[in-house]
């Protein structure tokens, strides 16, 4: 396999690690991550699922965006539509082992927080494409000169902020959006900034 072949696996391995983190994140009914905590207040209020809103909201990412992008603009419309599939297949399976009790959701919570982290990282480490808000993130932090971790929880504390918003305006309550959102948002970035250290690490140590 190519070098190219390779980056390519370990995105798509990245994606739907991070589809099955942000489903993980949702089951626990504890608030989704802050990335899809705006698709997930919209899908309470409207006939559509977490993993359609993802689609929408990512592909309206893309538009605004679209200059910062370049080449990589038109990756982002079928890596958009391939999350929000893996969101909607990944959500099926763990419906029905929903956890009932708040140590059970806050044990579903905290490793989905692990997982979307994880997944967030190996999107940095295959560096052919990203999310468009990890894309982002990415410009922010490399215009800026900021840490990816760092700027990460700065844009998804902003994005909780948002879901909130609209939560109150839309159905006069915070549904979607609880302890576990701003659990996610410090932890998310956390974990992949971890797991980048971990590998600079590695590389300067002659391992890898």
């Amino acid at each position: 396999m190519s070098e190219k072949a390779k980056r390519y696996a370990i995105f798509a391995i990245g994606l739907f690690i991070n589809s099955l983190g942000v489903s993980f994140i949702t089951t626990a009914d504890l608030g989704t991550s802050p990335i899809s905590s705006i698709p997930y207040v919209l899908s309470l209020n409207a006939p559509l699922s977490l993993g359609q809103f993802t689609i929408l909201f990512n592909l309206l990412i893309v538009l605004v965006l679209k200059k910062q992008f370049q080449w990589e603009h038109w990756l982002q419309v079928p890596v958009t539509l391939l999350f929000g599939w893996f969101i909607d297949l990944t959500m099926v399976p763990l419906a029905a082992i929903a956890p009932q009790t708040y140590l059970w959701k806050l044990g579903f919570l905290l490793l989905g927080c692990l997982i979307l982290g994880f997944g967030v990282y190996l999107e940095m480490a295959a560096n052919v494409a990203m999310l468009p808000g990890e894309s982002f993130v990415r410009a922010v932090s490399t215009t800026w000169h900021r840490d990816f971790g760092l700027t990460k929880i700065v844009f998804d504390v902003s994005m909780s902020l948002t879901a909130a918003g609209l939560s109150l305006i839309l159905a006069h309550t915070l549904d979607g959006v609880r302890e576990g959102t701003l659990i996610a948002a410090l932890l998310v970035g956390l974990v992949a900034r971890t797991c980048r250290r971990v590998q600079h690490r590695l590389q300067h140590q002659g391992v890898g």
